[in-house]
């Protein structure tokens, strides 16, 4: 937001592939309050984050080149992430190679 991001690049995707379950922050409590941006560094001290638990898809992914060649799970988290981020995300990087690394769009 600050930067003014018009879209996102997600990498690493690959290094979840073995995870049953995805924790996600989407937002931080503190004081009785719940914060959905990303608190100053005194606030953040005292924050207790909040978590989004989502399902893994306990397969490699590493090498896909496509969005729709991804597992269901995997393709409904980077969903996730969109909404969250709330800018598009349209490149995916699946493993450490230039050639794993995908536009979605």
């Amino acid at each position: 937001m600050v930067q003014g991001a018009t879209e996102c690049v997600l990498t690493n995707l690959d290094v979840l592939g073995y995870l049953d379950e995805i924790l996600v922050c989407t937002a931080y409590e503190v004081d009785g309050k719940t914060l959905t941006d990303f608190p100053s560094t005194p606030t953040l001290m005292r924050c207790k984050p909040v978590y989004t638990t989502l399902p893994g898809w306990k397969t490699d992914v590493r090498g896909v080149t496509s969005f729709e060649a991804l597992p269901e799970n995997c393709r409904k988290y980077v969903d996730f992430l969109e909404k969250q981020v709330e800018v598009p995300i349209n490149m995916i990087s699946t493993g450490p190679k230039r050639c794993e690394t995908f536009r979605r769009r």
